[in-house]
């Protein structure tokens, strides 16, 4: 359909190159403006000094400077959207609203809401698939089921984009980019962070790179050692992630681009054993984008229900231990140090992700719920699926979880994956004079003298005893019929 002119909504996708939304836009438009709405829903929540929106805020600046080189710009607004599109539509007259599609449960509701107001206003919202390179219901078992375990699910992926590499092609941009409107107002200007309410946090300390430029540089830093991810991954001292996670939450990065890139490195031989473990790691952030969609209870209950029934601690004690999880004195170092990165960076390893997780659940007997809750408060790259689904496989009640019985030791873990405490010293320096073998467990040597760390707040082989208890009732519970 022809449009004289349209409004493309960016969300999730601050970027201007292989832009499906955009693409599309100016395909179908003789004219094409931009927005950003700082969504006061989300951001009055959050505590005034914030690396998200700090990230945000600088990426949505090198959206609105690229597309001003190419006669556009970025247009900003600090609302709900729900007042503010519809708003926008009309002062602009635009016959659409275009976006890509968001799968998690409140921006469903929030963009049926919109459709609802532009509808009512003769106008409509259009949307597409953008974050992903297959969505909802793309990739489906032989009997038309939606997939509950991730090796099928893969398999079914992989040979989806094999049967149709197209998926994946560029949807370029300059072609096009003379349809994109110039300002439409005298004073088309972005707002500043104190102007949203918030102040600068740590990020630019931290130099953490932001927007389409900072995603290029950190994948154009990993190809180079994707070869070694598949080992490199699992030790927190190594340089071995992409550290691309915060990118992919806020689209400043193209997911085909990284995929096509993959998948044409490996068809010419390289990437080593690293590349195809990689892009399973790519697959299993879109296998948990499928779960949510289909499975939105995932929000706030267990994907299998009889893990509902499991009686989490509760009452002052089980506080005191939940805080001591989240200030970083449980007393096992590489519990503490994942905490301690996460608090101060908000990034933690993907391997600490699931020791810290499973301490909490498994050791603690805290409900993962919890943890789930402060991850999403802290972690820069927060992702509701991914963190959902990775809270979810640590307490063994997701889809494709680890077994119940499976609990990861916390001084085994230390030693098996920073063997050398190097990560370790790094957060607790307090630590750095104890050798390799009893910084792991320093409680256990008993010769050395008293430090300025506390002891364990509880035993593992104790916890763990308690833990198999407590998921006994799991056994118990009839599982639904099919």
């Amino acid at each position: 359909m022809k449009h004289d002119s349209t409004l493309v909504w960016l969300r999730r996708d601050l970027r201007v190159f292989d832009h499906v939304a955009l693409h599309q836009a100016l395909q179908d438009s003789d004219k094409v403006y931009c927005v950003f709405i700082y969504d006061s829903t989300i951001l009055d929540a959050l505590p005034r000094q914030d690396r998200r929106v700090d990230f945000i805020h600088a990426s949505v600046a090198e959206v609105d400077a690229e597309l001003r080189q190419l006669g556009g710009c970025l247009l900003a607004r600090h609302g709900d959207p729900l007042k503010e599109i519809p708003a926008l539509a009309a002062e602009l007259n635009v016959a659409a609203v275009y976006c890509n599609h968001d799968y998690e449960p409140q921006a469903i509701a929030r963009d049926a809401a919109v459709h609802q107001a532009l509808q009512a206003d003769g106008r409509a919202l259009t949307g597409f698939k953008d974050q992903v390179v297959f969505e909802k219901s793309e990739v489906l078992s032989q009997t038309g089921g939606v997939f509950s375990v991730f090796t099928p699910y893969k398999n079914a992926w992989l040979k989806k984009l094999e049967a149709d590499p197209s998926v994946i092609a560029p949807y370029h941009i300059e072609p096009h980019a003379a349809r994109l409107a110039p300002p439409p107002f005298p004073s088309s200007t972005l707002p500043t962070l104190q102007q949203l309410g918030f102040e600068p946090s740590n990020l630019a300390e931290l130099k953490i790179p932001t927007g389409m430029s900072g995603a290029a540089q950190l994948f154009d830093d990993f190809l180079p050692r994707i070869a070694h991810y598949k080992t490199a991954r699992d030790f927190p001292a190594v340089k071995g992630p992409s550290y691309l996670s915060l990118h992919f939450r806020f689209g400043t990065l193209s997911v085909r681009h990284l995929v096509r890139t993959v998948v044409d490195l490996m068809a010419r031989g390289g990437g080593g054993d690293g590349a195809p473990v990689w892009l399973a790691e790519l697959i299993w952030r879109e296998f948990y984008a499928m779960i949510l969609f289909h499975n939105p209870h995932v929000v706030g209950s267990a994907f299998k229900p009889a893990y509902d029934a499991i009686a989490w601690e509760t009452g002052p004690e089980a506080d005191e231990l939940f805080i001591a999880w989240c200030e970083a004195r449980t007393g096992y170092p590489l519990v503490d140090a994942a905490m301690l990165q996460l608090n101060q960076t908000g990034y933690m390893h993907n391997r600490l992700r699931m020791v810290t997780a499973c301490f909490l659940i498994k050791d603690l007997g805290i409900d993962w719920r919890r943890g789930e809750a402060y991850f999403a408060l802290h972690l820069n790259d927060f992702d509701l699926a991914s963190n959902n689904g990775g809270w979810q496989w640590a307490s063994s009640s997701g889809c494709d979880a680890q077994p119940y019985f499976r609990i990861f030791n916390p001084i085994t873990q230390s030693e098996k994956f920073d063997g050398a405490g190097k990560f370790i010293r790094r957060y607790l320096p307090q630590l750095k004079h104890l050798g390799d073998k009893e910084i792991h467990a320093p409680w256990l040597h008993t010769r050395m003298e008293p430090l300025a760390y506390p002891g364990p707040i509880v035993m593992h082989d104790e916890a763990r005893k308690r833990t198999l208890e407590r998921y006994e009732v799991v056994k118990k519970v009839k599982p639904p019929e099919d």
